[in-house]
């Protein structure tokens, strides 16, 4: 039963994870034509779940990266979070977490501490102290990065939304479903609004919400946002697309838990 919940905060952090990247993406630089293509490779490997085909690229991407504009540069700093990311995905947190670290403070002194970027950064560090339950680390992080979303961004944008997500994840984590709730319902309110209620990135934030109702015992609460998120991707995204066997697979997840009662 858990593992299928898994799943579905892997989506969500896979969400703010390609938020992430695809900013700096568009960054121009020395190596943009060397780099970017092998970019483009590890975001193949990674969605085929190839993590380990993808560290040595990854690696040589932060090389090349560090050699064409510094160890500071915000762009350095997008290769080590996406190598973080893949470390992150094969549960080495301690290969990961300096990683994250470093380029948090590259986003903080190069573009800021009230920065969109850093809020990200400040969300990729604070997702790895969620993952390794260190619960008092990752607070306080992710509860910046929503300060700085809301600040930067304004209350409605779909980063912030990303931001609450996160936050009421940790708050479940924690079995604080109270400030859990209207975290994750308002940041459905906000996808809804700056995306549409059609929009695959909609499907996430009731995947959020979902999970929360199903971890609170709510499964009539559950189902229907389930089911939801299903129609769009089908709609969205096509039958045979990833994400909507993933949503059919949360789906059977729910039905397995609760005939488990």
């Amino acid at each position: 039963m858990r593992e299928r919940k898994i799943r579905v905060y892997a989506a969500i952090f896979f969400f703010v994870a390609i938020a992430a990247s695809s900013v700096h993406a568009r960054s121009p630089a020395p190596t943009k034509s060397e780099a970017d293509k092998l970019d483009r490779q590890v975001v193949q490997l990674y969605q085929a779940g190839k993590y380990a085909e993808a560290i040595p690229i990854a690696i040589k991407i932060l090389a090349l990266r560090e050699k064409a504009l510094g160890p500071n540069h915000p762009t350095t700093a997008m290769a080590l979070n996406n190598l973080a990311v893949l470390y992150k995905s094969m549960g080495d947190y301690a290969k990961a977490e300096p990683l994250d670290q470093r380029a948090l403070k590259i986003y903080e002194k190069a573009l800021g501490p009230e920065h969109p970027d850093t809020a990200l950064s400040l969300n990729n560090l604070a997702s790895l102290y969620l993952a390794i339950g260190d619960y008092a680390k990752a607070e306080p992080l992710y509860q910046r990065a929503l300060k700085i979303n809301e600040k930067a961004l304004g209350p409605n944008h779909p980063k912030t939304a990303a931001s609450l997500i996160l936050l009421a994840l940790l708050y479940q984590s924690m079995g604080d479903y109270a400030k859990a709730e209207p975290l994750d319902q308002r940041a459905l309110k906000i996808t809804e609004k700056a995306l549409g209620r059609e929009h695959p990135y909609t499907a996430r934030s009731l995947d959020g919400l979902a999970v929360l109702y199903q971890y609170m015992g709510d499964y009539a609460k559950a189902e229907p946002l389930l089911q939801r998120a299903l129609r769009i991707r089908e709609k969205a995204l096509g039958p045979e697309h990833p994400d909507t066997a993933a949503s059919l697979d949360n789906l059977a997840g729910l039905y397995e838990w609760k005939g488990d009662e």
